[in-house]
């Protein structure tokens, strides 16, 4: 399997590399999709650095630690000179060794990324498609990027092109960005749920119990995946992406979703568009650890309580 082995330091939360353990993560390092700010290239090693401050902690609602759990694969090797639909293929092969093992979580590169991983996820756990949940500023509905068949902004018209995901058993949370009618609403369209960041403005805690709720009963516990695009947050929360829009969820926001929809049948996450770069004081990096984080914990905590075997 081709990874790029880090230290114990630079590995997420400092955990071992990878050996049996039920939850892994592992690097995807291409950004050569990004139709704005390069660089989420470089994101997989922040999101490692800034989960450090972690390693030690018991989640405070979860109650656990994901630590002695987890297995840190490393990045793997990929070449961001290489046409899409190569480095896709390298990708999918890679995430299919991982996920033959281990539940993952991948860290991100830019949006483009998903496609691979939901072929991949999709082989391995899908008799049907897969259902989805998707934080994002943007709809990634697009069906070219500016005249290119594919970008990171067309994987979730192609994923249900595809057949990869179920366009009733969709969920997307924070859209914002300018678009046409047809594509912003795509989703929504196949029968899909769109939550729009407007939607959700001045909502948390009981808050967005309703939104909740209706997620938690469309998706019922279908197989599903979860991506993370860091631009779901306003940039005032991360500032470090490649396309940020104003106008966007908080951390707190996306902390208690998190939360409370760990008892989802999540199989596979990851969370993409961090762009060192253009960060600030950490912000965005901190966000995403902390996320990746808080997921861990949440599918720790909801194999144990369904007894699990999970050493």
């Amino acid at each position: 399997m081709h990874f790029a082995y880090a230290s114990n330091g630079n590995r997420f939360l400092a955990c071992p590399g990878l050996d049996a353990q039920p939850f892994a993560v592992a690097g995807v390092p291409f950004d050569g999709a990004v139709t704005n700010r390069p660089g989420a290239r470089f994101g997989p090693q922040e999101i490692r650095r800034a989960s450090l401050m972690l390693c030690d902690g018991i989640h405070p609602h979860f109650n656990v630690s994901p630590l002695e759990l987890l297995g840190d694969a490393g990045d793997m090797l990929l070449s961001n000179a290489s046409p899409l639909t190569m480095v896709r293929a390298q990708i999918q092969a890679r995430a299919a060794q991982l996920m033959a093992r281990h539940h993952c979580v991948f860290l991100g590169g830019d949006h483009s990324v998903t496609l691979a991983l939901l072929r991949a996820a999709k082989a391995r756990y899908g008799g049907e498609p897969l259902a989805l949940v998707h934080f994002d500023a943007h709809c990634d509905t697009w069906p070219d990027h500016f005249g290119e068949p594919s970008g990171h902004g067309t994987w979730t018209f192609e994923a249900m092109q595809e057949g990869l995901i179920s366009p009733e058993h969709s969920v997307q949370i924070g859209l914002r960005s300018s678009g046409e009618r047809a594509v912003r609403e795509y989703v929504q369209d196949q029968g899909g749920l769109i939550y729009t960041a407007r939607q959700l403005r001045g909502k948390d805690g009981d808050g967005l119990q309703p939104v909740i709720d209706e997620i938690k009963a469309r998706l019922g516990q279908r197989p599903c995946y979860l991506t993370l695009d860091i631009d779901c947050l306003d940039p005032a929360f991360a500032p470090g992406t490649g396309t940020p829009e104003p106008g966007g969820m908080t951390s707190s926001q996306v902390l208690t979703l998190l939360e409370e929809l760990a008892s989802i049948n999540f199989v596979a996450m990851d969370c993409v568009e961090v762009a060192p770069a253009y960060d600030h004081a950490e912000l965005t990096s901190n966000a995403a650890a902390t996320f990746v984080w808080t997921y861990l914990c949440g599918q720790v905590a909801r194999l144990a309580s369904a007894g699990a075997q999970l050493s």
